[in-house]
């Protein structure tokens, strides 16, 4: 498979099946996220791997599109050291990247998005994450349920598929779409 037909293959996966994810796939999946670039090279993250279900079910009632946590074999909690837009770049590169990295191992993740701030409090308070850390994203981790795991399902209000490339894409100027 040509490599970009790989990269537009990622799915976020919400259902896991009980297949936990070996150690040394883990750890690819950390090393490939460590290796992403960030502003100035700051590298402004830490992260905390979450395999007990206690836990990871008190994360997944920290934000209303985060339930999905509760039954991943793991999460993995992004611990950003700003709050600034560049680190919050950063944060969206370092979620890809090892979104992807597991992806290359056939294991799905879906974020989880901590929020509002009382959420986020209580999130740092299960990890004991430090007062001059932010914690807005969990990712759950583990191998999809099967094939419907990775299918919207019949019912969701959302959109399938993708904006066709020409309405996307403007050329020299916003709005014009015709190239030349």
């Amino acid at each position: 498979m040509v490599q970009t037909e790989w990269l537009r293959s990622l799915r976020a996966v919400r259902q896991f099946s009980d297949k936990p994810v070996a150690d040394d796939v883990l750890i690819d999946i950390l090393n490939t996220g460590r290796w992403t670039g960030s502003s100035k090279n700051t590298q402004p993250w830490d992260l905390v791997v979450v395999k007990h279900r206690e836990t990871l079910v008190g994360l997944s009632k920290c934000g209303a599109f985060a339930w999905h946590i509760a039954t991943a074999p793991l999460g993995l909690a992004l611990v950003m050291h700003g709050d600034d837009p560049w680190t919050c770049m950063d944060e969206g590169r370092l979620i890809q990247n090892l979104m992807l990295a597991a992806w290359a191992h056939d294991v799905g993740a879906c974020i989880g998005s901590i929020y509002p701030a009382d959420n986020e409090q209580r999130a740092r308070d299960l990890l004991g994450i430090p007062k001059n850390r932010f914690l807005r994203t969990v990712l759950s981790v583990g191998y999809p349920s099967g094939p419907d795991a990775l299918r919207l399902p019949p019912n969701t209000p959302l959109p399938r598929g993708r904006r066709p490339l020409d309405v996307v894409v403007s050329w020299e100027r916003y709005g014009n779409h015709a190239r030349g």
